[in-house]
């Protein structure tokens, strides 16, 4: 009961400023990828303004070799469009190991909700819906997201863990620990959202996500300016 009511603290005292008004500072933040605790990719961010439309662009690449081959690689382009604080386009291109993905969302404002065209998914989605990228904290305040590689929709769970400190890059953060599980906890575990979230509510950004599939994967945050 006591984590539940942090929990709802949290999230309500994140929600007081427009979403997007955490991140005007920002003109780009850097994660490194890491595999095994070994270094193999990054997944950047950028930032840019005009007047109320706010553009973030993704770049994502990294390659798994195990004795010097290339097992699993993929690299990536995402940009998404906020009108205020209102997500207003998607669209992503991805190459995974010879296999192309992509992702083209738009908001219908008459129906109040996205249109998606994906390689795993067409149709309709509510708007309540977040873009699954780890720039933005609003990935923990929502039931359901769209990935950003497929178009996919993913029902999700977020658990409050507790509060932590963690060092990273020689920097000691006072982080906010959750959990994102899949709702649907009878989907093959290859297809399941299991991440470890740390966040620095300080400064808005997400330090750290942790998950197991094919080897221990980590981002961490490296640098944001």
């Amino acid at each position: 009961m006591k984590k539940f009511l942090v929990l709802i603290i949290i999230l309500f005292s994140t929600n007081v400023i427009a979403h997007m008004d955490h991140y005007k500072k920002y003109n780009k933040i850097e994660m490194d990828i890491f595999r095994n605790g070994e270094l193999i990719g990054y997944n950047y961010y950028f930032f840019t303004r005009k007047g109320d439309e706010t553009k973030v662009t993704n770049q994502i690449k990294f390659s798994v070799k195990i004795l010097g081959a290339t097992i699993f690689q993929v690299e990536g382009y995402g940009e998404e469009k906020y009108l205020k604080d209102q997500l207003i386009s998607y669209y992503s291109k991805t190459l995974q190991n010879d296999k192309e993905k992509f992702v083209n969302l738009v908001f219908n404002k008459d129906k109040n909700k996205f249109n998606i065209k994906g390689s795993s998914y067409s149709g309709e989605a509510s708007i309540d819906n977040v873009i699954g990228n780890w720039w933005s904290h609003k990935i923990l305040q929502t039931d359901s997201q769209v990935s950003p590689i497929s178009g996919s929709i993913k029902k999700q769970v977020v658990t409050f863990i507790g509060k932590e400190k963690i060092e990273q890059y020689g920097k000691t953060f006072e982080v906010d620990h959750f959990k994102i599980n899949s709702e649907d906890m009878s989907l093959p575990k290859d297809k399941r959202l299991d991440f470890d979230i740390w966040f620095d509510k300080k400064n808005s950004t997400i330090i750290r996500v942790s998950y197991s599939r094919m080897g221990d994967w980590e981002y961490r945050l490296k640098n944001f300016e």
